[in-house]
C-alpha cells in the first residue's frame, strides 16, 4: 500500500524512470562520437564531481618508513595537502633508473573498513595479519602492487576516506556519513572520485614516473573506481577494471546488493543518472585502452546487467575507432582476481602501455 518493495524498490517511479531511460546516454545519443562524449563529459564532471573548493589538493610527499623488497623498495608514507591534513598511503619504486610506468592501485569495499590500501600492496610487519586473509581470499595470497613493482611499476595506493587510517564508524554509519555529505553539497560518491583524481595527478608528477604510462588498477569498489578515473582523468593513460562492471537497470532487481545502500553510497553520484547510465560513464574513458572482467559466477553482477553493459561499452570505443583497446572478458570464476585472472590483465596492460616482457617472481603470503 505505501508504494515500497520489501527491497525499498518504488515501483511507479521506477517505471517511470525506465520509461524516461539516460536522455544523455550512448543509446540516446545525438550527433557524432565527439559531440556525445563532450556533453556526457559535462554532464558527469558538474554531477559526479564536488565542486572546486571541496576538492583537495596534494602538494608532496611525507616518507615515514621504507623497506627493501629485492626488486623494489617500500615506502609508507603520507601525501600531504595544500593547507593542512594528509592521505597514508604505500608507494613502491622499482629499482632501477627510470622513468617507469605507474600503477595507480585502487583498493576494495569487502565491509571491511580496517584495511584500505593494505589489501593493494603488502603492508609493513604491524598490519600483516588482516590483510593476508583478505589477499587470501580474493587475490590467491598475492600482493597485486607488490607483483606490478616487480614488473617494473612504481606502484601507489592510498587509503580512501573511510579505510585504513582513515576508518569511519563502520558499515551502518555509511548512510549518517553520505547525508552529512550531501548536506554540504558533495557525496561519498563524489569525494572518493576527485581523490582517485588528485592521486593519479600526484603519481603522475613523481620524477620516477613516466607520466605517459599511468594507469590505474582495481577490484570490486576498486573497478568502479578504475573505469571511472579513466573516465574523468587526463592523467590517467589506461585502465583494468575486475569485478565491477553494469548496467543500473540491470542492477535495480530484487535481492541485488547494490540496493540496500550503505555501500552503495560510494558508487551513486546524486543526479547523474537523471542523464547518464553506469557504462556511459565508463565511455568517457574512450579511447584510451580499457580492460574489463567480471566473473560469470559472480553473484553481485546478473549476466543481464553486465552483457547490457558490455553492448554499450563496445558501440561507444566502436564509435571512437578504437574497439581494438577494448577487452570485454567474462572468465570462469565468482567475484575475486587471482592470478590465473589478473595475469591475462597484466599482460594485456603491459602491451598496450608498450612495455617489454619482463619476469616476475610471486609476492605470496605463505
Amino acid at each position: 500500500m505505501a508504494g515500497i518493495t520489501p527491497d525499498n524498490l518504488v515501483p511507479r517511479l521506477r517505471e517511470l524512470a525506465l520509461a524516461r531511460g539516460f536522455p544523455s546516454g550512448w543509446a540516446q545519443r545525438k550527433g557524432d562520437f565527439a559531440h556525445w562524449q563532450a556533453t556526457a563529459r559535462g554532464i558527469a564532471e558538474a554531477l559526479a564531481l564536488p565542486d572546486p573548493a571541496l576538492r583537495e589538493r596534494p602538494c608532496g610527499w611525507r616518507e615515514e618508513e621504507v623497506e627493501d623488497r629485492g626488486t623494489h623498495m617500500a615506502a609508507r608514507g603520507s601525501i600531504l595537502l595544500k593547507g593542512r591534513g594528509h592521505w597514508p598511503a604505500l608507494l613502491l619504486r622499482p629499482k632501477g633508473a627510470g622513468p617507469h610506468p605507474a600503477a595507480l592501485l585502487l583498493h576494495d569495499h569487502g565491509s571491511e573498513f580496517r584495511i584500505g590500501k593494505e589489501k593493494c600492496i603488502r603492508p609493513f610487519k604491524d598490519g600483516e595479519g588482516i590483510a593476508q586473509g583478505w589477499v587470501g581470499q580474493f587475490f590467491d595470497g598475492i600482493w597485486l602492487g607488490d607483483r606490478l613493482a616487480e614488473l617494473g611499476f612504481v606502484v601507489l595506493s592510498v587509503d580512501a576516506l573511510g579505510w585504513g587510517e582513515r576508518q569511519g564508524n563502520g558499515y551502518e554509519a555509511q548512510q549518517a556519513l553520505a547525508c552529512n555529505l550531501m548536506q554540504i553539497g558533495t557525496s561519498p560518491a563524489a569525494v572518493m572520485a576527485a581523490e582517485d583524481m588528485a592521486a593519479a595527478e600526484f603519481l603522475a608528477h613523481l620524477p620516477e614516473v613516466d607520466a605517459s604510462r599511468v594507469c590505474a588498477i582495481g577490484f570490486s569498489l576498486g573497478g568502479f573506481r578504475a573505469w571511472q578515473v579513466a573516465a574523468l582523468s587526463p592523467h590517467v593513460a589506461a585502465a583494468v577494471s575486475a569485478g565491477w562492471m553494469a548496467s543500473l537497470e540491470g542492477l535495480a532487481q530484487p535481492g541485488n546488493n547494490h540496493l540496500r545502500g550503505q555501500s552503495a553510497f560510494w558508487m551513486t553520484h546524486p543526479g547523474l543518472h537523471r542523464h547518464l547510465d553506469l557504462p556511459d560513464l565508463a565511455g568517457l574513458a574512450a579511447p584510451k585502452p580499457l580492460y574489463v572482467e567480471v566473473g560469470r559466477q559472480d553473484h553481485l553482477f546478473p549476466d543481464a546487467a553486465v552483457s547490457s553493459a558490455y553492448q554499450t561499452l563496445g558501440g561507444i570505443w566502436q564509435a571512437a575507432g578504437s574497439d581494438d583497446r577494448l577487452r570485454l572478458e567474462r572468465p570462469e570464476g565468482g567475484h575475486a582476481f587471482g592470478p590465473a585472472r589478473h595475469g591475462p590483465a597484466l599482460d594485456w596492460l603491459r602491451a598496450v602501455l608498450g612495455l617489454p616482457d619482463r619476469p616476475s617472481t610471486t609476492s605470496q603470503i605463505c
